[in-house]
């Protein structure tokens, strides 16, 4: 019924793929990203955000901006590593999905400030970390309004390089995140980590290195490290932390577990995927009655466009 509606109305609706049937991944993906907004309704509705439920509602929005933008910059990983090319088409609804927080995230801000313009201009005119996250954000609308299929096909070769920019834009967030932060890091510390990661898989193609399961052991290793060294790096400039507190902290189990750790975490999925991949290929391909059987080609997935918010990569 809301499908043959919204059909009527030329109004796309998100779960549904380009022949118009039901998508089970894009409705998952879909639910995901509405999933917090809800929630975050729901807690402002019930009293539940605490003394100051719009600064709440402020942080909440932006670090979801930032989840879901290394959501969308995981696509391209996760469809080579796991060989999974259906992946690619919940790109586009997850660069939607950032700009809309990253716009509700100013807004609030808009809100907290009373709406008043003039101060809304010159707080984020004179406070650096505003500033950043204001072009960050002008980033995002204008990747998010080129994300249709029309200006795919207006802007040509164009549409390419406007969307790469979503590596510099990634980097203005997380410094944003960083700085508004200020005392406790750890949050921004492990999406940095997470970006370095995903960046490193970048480098790894860009140089054609081999995809195995060792050389992804050893970006989890690396992205792990340099996570701890950018950890000690921002406590010692931004506060005068020595550098080996901050590192010595991360072999300290009795607390919290350290970002590092997280991002190492994260990153050993990447070989066990490649390993659990592997298998399956030398389960199909393995000796059937005598001879040995060739490898199933699968169809690759129908990309006739290119998706939004994470380049070709």
């Amino acid at each position: 019924m809301i499908d043959r509606l919204a059909g009527s109305l030329g109004i796309p609706l998100p779960w549904l793929d380009r022949a118009g049937r039901l998508s089970w991944l894009k409705l998952a993906v879909f639910a995901g990203c509405i999933a917090p907004a809800l929630y975050l309704a729901a807690a402002y509705r019930l009293d539940a955000l605490g003394a100051k439920p719009i600064t709440a509602l402020i942080h909440a929005t932006g670090e979801w901006a930032v989840r879901f933008l290394l959501f969308s910059l995981a696509i391209s990983p996760l469809r080579r590593i796991a060989d999974w090319p259906k992946v690619l088409v919940v790109r586009r609804m997850l660069g939607i999905t950032v700009m809309a927080y990253a716009v509700a995230h100013l807004t609030l801000y808009a809100v907290d400030q009373n709406l008043i313009l003039t101060k809304i201009v010159s707080e984020i005119a004179l406070r650096l970390y505003l500033t950043i996250g204001f072009v960050a954000l002008i980033g995002l609308i204008a990747l998010g309004l080129t994300s249709t299929d029309a200006a795919i096909r207006n802007l040509g070769p164009n549409w390419n390089r406007l969307h790469r920019l979503v590596y510099t834009i990634a980097v203005l967030a997380l410094v944003h995140y960083f700085l508004q932060s200020k005392i406790d890091v750890s949050d921004p510390v492990f999406s940095a980590g997470l970006f370095l990661l995903l960046m490193g898989w970048r480098v790894m193609r860009r140089f054609k290195w081999p995809e195995r399961p060792w050389s992804l052991l050893l970006l989890a290793v690396v992205a792990g490290l340099a996570t701890a060294a950018l950890e000690a790096a921002w406590y010692g400039l931004a506060s005068g932390v020595p550098a080996s507190l901050v590192l010595a902290a991360n072999l300290d189990f009795s607390g919290p577990i350290r970002p590092a750790w997280w991002v190492l975490a994260v990153g050993l999925s990447l070989p066990a995927i490649a390993l659990v991949r592997g298998k399956r290929a030398r389960t199909v391909s393995a000796p059937v009655g005598g001879r040995t059987a060739s490898p199933v080609r699968r169809p690759a997935a129908k990309e006739a466009l290119p998706e939004p918010l994470s380049p070709q990569a």
